[in-house]
């Protein structure tokens, strides 16, 4: 590690607070191929392109990585595992280069066949991109799962660069992360010498585009792939019903979060209320018992997740909407084959 490695470092930690508790706490196949860009070959000589995708245990901050760079909430957070079940596009835009920031589901050893089949999205997905991003939290040490996921990457796309990401730098002591980027240069560089590790904060935005130069530096050039105004390629009605998922997910404990699915049934101009989206969802629970925990008590916390997804819904659309969300029973819909066609898995 060299006396630029040392300076990248110090500089990791400009605007922080010194002491991390004074800190802000905390699918679709074939995800990153190429699209019909023809109509976008307007790019300047040199420019470069191409997709990029964070791999990780769960809660080690992809999501909210991916959000910080696109600059807006494209990709939902929760504090359970496995949240993310789709891949997302984010675009990041330079004069440059334009880099696809591909949110995926995190590689798990599967329980149900939506656990198989998420993996399945997420194997595709590491064999098209271009870069990925090995992300370790700033205080948690390397252990087994990492290890583990590291091997699957390796094993799924032996050609493709890696890039070593020390996330939420926010919530760990200078020491700590000092251990942990030369913990996880020793592992990287077992397999490549000269791979490169960045620390970053999502939440405070540090090191973010020092991270996007190091990702540009390993695409190949190329044209644009989506026009300037473009953040995502994720259709409206997905991004509501993950919104919905979100403030449902908020509180849960155990398996529970796992069990829920959400689904938009209808959006369309009120008839009644001008200038008001309706939108009809169902919110799908694997055992009626389930249903007692989502409503709360005297119906309260459902009553909460309505207000809070419709809050976040608003603020989307950037207008007012109505939101009319019924809670069914889908019996063991995560282990269905029929279940998990009709919830689009």
């Amino acid at each position: 590690m060299s006396s630029d490695f040392d300076a990248q470092f110090d500089a990791a930690f400009e605007g922080l607070p010194e002491d991390p508790d004074d800190a802000v706490p905390e699918g679709a196949e074939n995800a990153a191929a190429p699209l019909d860009y023809s109509q976008y070959t307007d790019t300047p000589e040199g420019f470069r392109s191409g997709f990029v995708s964070f791999v990780g245990r769960p809660n080690t901050g992809k999501s909210t990585l991916t959000n910080a760079l696109v600059g807006q909430k494209i990709a939902i957070t929760a504090d359970q595992p496995e949240t993310t079940r789709h891949t997302i596009r984010g675009l990041v835009h330079r004069e440059d280069a334009q880099v696809i920031v591909v949110d995926t589901p995190g590689l798990h050893r599967p329980r149900t066949l939506l656990g198989e089949r998420l993996n399945e999205v997420v194997k595709d997905t590491y064999a098209d991109v271009d870069v990925i991003g090995l992300t370790i939290p700033a205080d948690e040490k390397i252990g087994p799962g990492d290890r583990w996921i590291l091997e699957n990457v390796r094993s799924i796309a032996p050609k493709t660069p890696i890039i070593g990401i020390v996330t939420k730098l926010d919530k760990a002591s200078k020491d700590q992360v000092g251990a942990q980027l030369l913990a996880l240069h020793e592992l990287l560089t077992q397999e490549d010498p000269n791979a490169v590790v960045i620390p970053v904060s999502s939440k405070e935005g540090v090191q973010l585009d020092e991270l996007v130069q190091v990702i540009v530096d390993h695409l190949p050039e190329g044209p644009k792939f989506y026009p300037d105004d473009h953040i995502t390629d994720e259709g409206q009605e997905k991004r509501i019903e993950e919104l919905i998922r979100e403030a449902a997910l908020s509180g849960l404990k155990a398996e529970l979060p796992h069990s829920v699915a959400v689904q938009v049934d209808e959006m369309l101009p009120s008839r009644t209320r001008e200038g008001v989206l309706d939108i009809h969802a169902i919110l799908y629970l694997e055992r009626p018992g389930q249903k007692r925990i989502i409503e709360g008590k005297d119906g309260l916390r459902f009553r909460r997740i309505v207000g809070n997804a419709r809050k976040e819904i608003i603020e989307l659309l950037g207008h007012n909407v109505y939101l009319d969300l019924r809670i069914k029973v889908l019996k063991n819909w995560q282990s269905d084959p029929k279940s998990l066609g009709r919830l689009g898995f």
